[in-house]
């Protein structure tokens, strides 16, 4: 048959052997360029980078096509700032070129946090609160009070320390504790025509504190809470007027000038000499 004879003809086979070399040709060439792009075998054991910083260790990366991104950064003392502190890979691992390496490095600037708001917390919760904001728990400072074993004040170096504030990581905060009432007692304080701030300064070197404060219809902004003025107080600053340490006192707030009695005291002493007589009599 005519597609036998085709088949027997040294034409065909001599065609076949072409094709069937060329094919074998193609797959040794991809076979070596794939080798060749992915550098099979071609590995070099990674050095170790810690203490070095960026510019350092960059030239090393660029020499050996090699790729880096910082992805954390951490502060430690001991440890020379903006210094590699770990990597990954880890040194000696064997890696090709166009790898990645990943940095962590020794912050410049040393950790800032927020001082929370702690007052009124229980001393257990007041700690826990302070190391979870990686703060240190300092000096317990006992004093008088209504509330036992609650937290009155915080204090950094010895002074009241708002929250909010940013201080390095680590910062000591020290707590007024409250410890009960005590059996002495002090004279109330007058507090008329004084803002807030200055009013918390003046309690609490008495071993007094403010109570409730109660702002009025004036005051309605953020500027105007830092402006108001006390108008009212209770219990009054009137003679012979006393509380136990660890006592507290009510304050009302205005921007309203004209709700100031200036002359309060000066009342109170003369009620207080009215009463005098009329017990006399």
């Amino acid at each position: 048959m005519n597609w036998l004879k085709f088949f027997v003809k040294k034409a065909f086979w001599l065609n076949v052997g072409i094709i069937f070399l060329i094919l074998i040709f193609i797959l040794i060439t991809v076979f070596f360029s794939i080798k060749s792009y992915t550098r099979h075998g071609k590995t070099f054991p990674l050095p170790d980078f810690k203490g070095l910083t960026e510019s350092q260790f960059q030239n090393f990366i660029k020499k050996n096509d090699l790729r880096y991104i910082i992805i954390d950064s951490l502060y430690l003392d001991d440890v020379p700032k903006g210094t590699v502190v770990e990597q990954v890979p880890k040194a000696g691992e064997h890696v090709k070129k166009n790898r990645k390496i990943f940095f962590t490095i020794n912050s410049w600037t040393e950790e800032q946090v927020l001082v929370p708001n702690i007052m009124d917390y229980s001393l257990r919760n007041a700690k826990v609160m302070l190391e979870s904001y990686g703060l240190t728990l300092g000096e317990l400072i006992y004093i008088p009070s209504e509330y036992a074993n609650l937290v009155l004040g915080q204090l950094l170096n010895g002074k009241h320390v708002e929250p909010g504030i940013i201080v390095k990581k680590g910062t000591t905060i020290d707590l007024l504790i409250g410890r009960g009432l005590g059996s002495d007692i002090t004279p109330v304080p007058r507090l008329i025509g004084l803002e807030k701030n200055e009013a918390e300064h003046i309690v609490q070197r008495v071993f007094l504190f403010l109570g409730a404060v109660i702002y009025d219809q004036t005051v309605k902004t953020t500027e105007d809470t830092l402006r108001a003025v006390i108008w009212k107080q209770n219990p009054r600053a009137k003679p012979n007027e006393v509380l136990n340490l660890g006592a507290s006192i009510d304050i009302w707030l205005t921007t309203d000038e004209s709700l100031i009695n200036l002359d309060e005291w000066e009342n109170d002493e003369e009620d207080a000499e009215n009463e005098f007589r009329n017990e006399l009599l």
